[in-house]
């Protein structure tokens, strides 16, 4: 998990008892929102941060969109240069979030959560452990066990079919990311879950800052699932975690 200079520096790993993130009484549904096609990471910021300022003025409902982008990097307000390999390889993109390096693009499922937590809990630690209870609640509807790391931030797989990493524990993959930036109390940015990205793609940064571990996908563990379906997913758990959800009004 990562965040901005807007929010709290630390926001340490919650117990996964830690799920619920329900809206007060008589907020209403979240907006959720699917957007066809790549988006450019220049439009997804823009829209962000209108509707960040709609849903800070009470004017908007709070959003989820859901993207894809073409294959870029984006640098978090930590990034740092030499975690860039190849910066040739793609456009890389001042993300304003929290965190690091991290790559997005095709196949890669990307959710923006824009919520008010004035109308749920002024706590970013519980929000991440929210966001983290919903990214593992998605892939246990695809049998894939998420787990999370004290010391790294994501949510992470074991591969006990690899060797075991240099410290003889067993090896593990990233298979999503976390990155948030907190507003007036709105929240900016959110997650990105590997479907079936192409993975070396990620060669050209290391990920988060984090060496020594891989990264995989849905696809890679041998899920073999449609973005519609994995989207179905994300919304049913989203639903459990945060509230219901209204589609967006076209």
């Amino acid at each position: 998990m990562t965040t901005s200079s807007e929010a709290p520096p630390a926001i340490p790993r919650l117990a996964t008892t830690t799920r619920r993130f329900a809206a007060r009484p008589g907020s209403g549904p979240v907006e959720w929102r699917v957007v066809d096609g790549l988006l450019p990471y220049p439009d997804a910021l823009e829209m962000m941060e209108r509707r960040v300022a709609e849903i800070a003025a009470g004017t908007a409902p709070e959003t989820v969109l859901l993207v894809e982008h073409p294959p870029l990097y984006t640098a978090g307000t930590g990034a740092h240069d030499d975690d860039l390999v190849d910066a040739r390889r793609f456009p890389v993109f001042k993300a304003g979030r929290g965190g690091e390096y991290t790559y997005h693009g095709p196949g890669q499922r990307v959710a923006y959560v824009l919520l008010d937590l004035k109308r749920r809990r002024e706590d970013v630690r519980a929000f991440v452990a929210a966001l983290e209870a919903w990214i593992i609640g998605t892939l246990d509807g695809f049998q894939v066990r998420g787990e999370r790391r004290e010391d790294r931030v994501g949510v992470w797989v074991q591969r006990p079919e690899r060797p075991p990493a240099a410290d003889g524990t067993i090896a593990e993959d990233k298979i999503a990311a976390i990155g948030i930036r907190v507003r007036r109390w709105v929240t900016f940015h959110g997650i990105s879950l590997n479907v079936d990205p192409d993975l070396d793609h990620f060669t050209g940064i290391v990920p988060c800052g984090i060496r020594g571990h891989g990264i995989t996908s849905l696809a890679d563990l041998g899920i073999l699932v449609s973005m519609p379906e994995v989207d179905t997913m994300l919304r049913a758990q989203f639903d459990a975690v945060f509230g219901d959800t209204a589609n967006a009004q076209r």
